[in-house]
């Protein structure tokens, strides 16, 4: 298996064309999502381009996040300033993102892991999703350095055991993990 932490964010989903990003969307309703493309084109974490040399489309899926820190900030900023304070980082992501101009997201410190292919024009070759993750880092695509290939049930307890000691210290929120089948054939 993969076990992979599932970040408390926003999951945005880019898509690049000869190499180049040329959209990007939220998951919206789960049927129609929103274009934020100028506002991701904003985070350091996410490559404007690409260079795979073999296909020429392909979608990769994140999150986006505000870390904790920055969290805690922005909103002794905002209370200072008179303004509402942001509910969650989450919250404070989302809202981000959503905002109609981007020199405003810019100015917010967001962030992004990335974890998922959907949609690739041509086969990937790529057996193993961990193969994936290691492919998605050399893209230039931030992955978690906690995702961890493991075997059976013991694997994905000792998993568990060990993110619920580290948790509270991740400078990120998270809302569970995530167990995946680690070959790509079988998923």
């Amino acid at each position: 298996y993969v076990v992979e932490l599932k970040f408390d964010g926003l999951a945005v989903s880019l898509t690049y064309e000869e190499g180049l990003l040329v959209r990007g969307a939220t998951r919206g309703d789960g049927l129609q999502g929103e274009d934020i493309i100028a506002n991701l084109r904003t985070l350091r974490s996410i490559p404007l381009k690409i260079e795979t040399g073999f296909f020429k489309r392909i979608e990769v899926r994140g999150e986006v996040y505000m870390p904790k820190k920055e969290f805690e900030r922005i909103n002794t900023e905002r209370e200072a300033e008179g303004e509402t304070p942001f509910a969650n980082p989450r919250n404070a992501a989302a809202g981000s993102l959503r905002q109609l101009d981007s020199k405003v997201v810019a100015n917010r410190p967001l962030d992004a892991f990335f974890y998922a292919v959907g949609h690739c024009s041509e086969n990937l070759n790529i057996n193993e999703h961990t193969e994936l993750l290691k492919k998605l880092s050399k893209w230039g695509f931030k992955t978690c350095d906690l995702n961890e290939q493991v075997m059976g049930q013991n694997g994905c307890e000792n998993f568990y055991k060990k993110i619920s000691l580290l948790r509270d210290e991740l400078p990120y929120e998270i809302d569970g993990i995530v167990y995946k089948v680690d070959n790509l054939s079988y998923q």
